[in-house]
């Protein structure tokens, strides 16, 4: 595999089984992409975060799942939902993102009884890029790995410019913040992932794969992401062609043979979004490195009750 990357030890199974990563911090238990989800996460002993960078209209990273800011999550200063979908983050300014209350799931859509367990936080923005750096780069929250989505904007009218722009801007803060060493570069865009790694060859690659489609509150038609059909069959070997360290398919993708076909080809394996026990436990057996949950202490519990059987 070559160069040998120091980050993906925060991915890389251990002796008590797969690393879990929080996905969107902790969605199941509060709101996704906050910096209260990604403080959780730390607090119970995660090994790594999982989350979403889009740039606004004034050139900004921030921390947004979906291209458009929907109303399934946020409010705008009135307290009023947004439409859904709403407004798309790259015709926002940062100031009018930050205006916006994220700090609920609404339980009128199909987005918010999914996540009915999500507690609320009266008061919460989205961060930006920038929050998350800082909040990773305190004392106290030395051991968190990052898990860094590069989301495309799929409406770019230039999509080479997009992507070398967007991957300078996000690589130029992650080096300031002094988290190279702990950061992975991580997208359903192959694409921009060449870029990454064109852009900073410090700093390991994670190639995302089979995006199924109709997920509630996701905008998974607007991802950029390659034909799938033109991926020759072995994933894996798709995978270190490209030039990635490691591979995270869906988990209803993973097997025993396609783990082992990626950790022989020396791929660090990954798998998402995975909740239900019966799945987790079936990710354990497969014998996957790290498993990415909006339930990080359901993960904990099978691992638990493994090792105490």
């Amino acid at each position: 595999m070559g160069q040998q990357f120091g980050q993906l030890d925060g991915f890389r199974a251990d002796a008590s089984g797969p690393r879990v990563s929080g996905h969107r911090g902790a969605r199941g238990a509060l709101p996704e992409n906050t910096i209260e989800g990604f403080a959780f996460c730390q607090k119970i002993g995660i090994a790594s975060i999982e989350f979403d960078v889009v740039m606004t209209k004034d050139r900004v990273p921030v921390v947004v799942h979906n291209h458009t800011l929907d109303g399934a999550l946020a409010r705008d200063a009135e307290g009023l939902w947004l439409p859904d979908p709403g407004p798309r983050v790259a015709e926002m300014t940062l100031a009018e993102v930050r205006a916006c209350n994220v700090g609920m799931a609404n339980r009128g859509t199909e987005y918010g009884r999914r996540f009915s367990d999500q507690a609320v936080l009266p008061h919460a923005q989205a961060p930006t890029l920038d929050d998350v750096l800082t909040f990773a780069a305190k004392p106290e929250n030395a051991s968190l790995s990052l898990l860094l989505e590069l989301k495309t904007d799929p409406d770019a009218p230039d999509l080479a410019q997009e992507r070398a722009e967007m991957v300078a801007t996000v690589v130029a803060q992650v080096r300031a913040a002094g988290l190279v060493d702990r950061t992975v570069m991580h997208s359903f865009d192959w694409g921009i992932l060449d870029v990454a790694r064109a852009q900073a060859p410090e700093m390991p690659t994670s190639y995302l794969s089979y995006l199924p489609k109709g997920l509630p509150g996701e905008d998974t038609d607007r991802t950029v992401m390659p034909s799938w059909e033109e991926v020759p069959a072995s994933m894996p070997k798709a995978v270190v062609e490209a030039g990635g360290q490691m591979w995270c398919p869906h988990f209803l993708d993973v097997t025993p043979e396609g783990v082992a076909e990626a950790h022989a080809l020396g791929l660090v394996v990954g798998t998402w979004t995975v909740n239900s026990v019966k799945e987790i436990n079936r990710m354990i057996d497969c014998g996957v490195d790290s498993i990415v949950t909006d339930y990080p202490g359901r993960v904990q519990d099978c691992l638990l009750r493994r090792a105490a059987s």
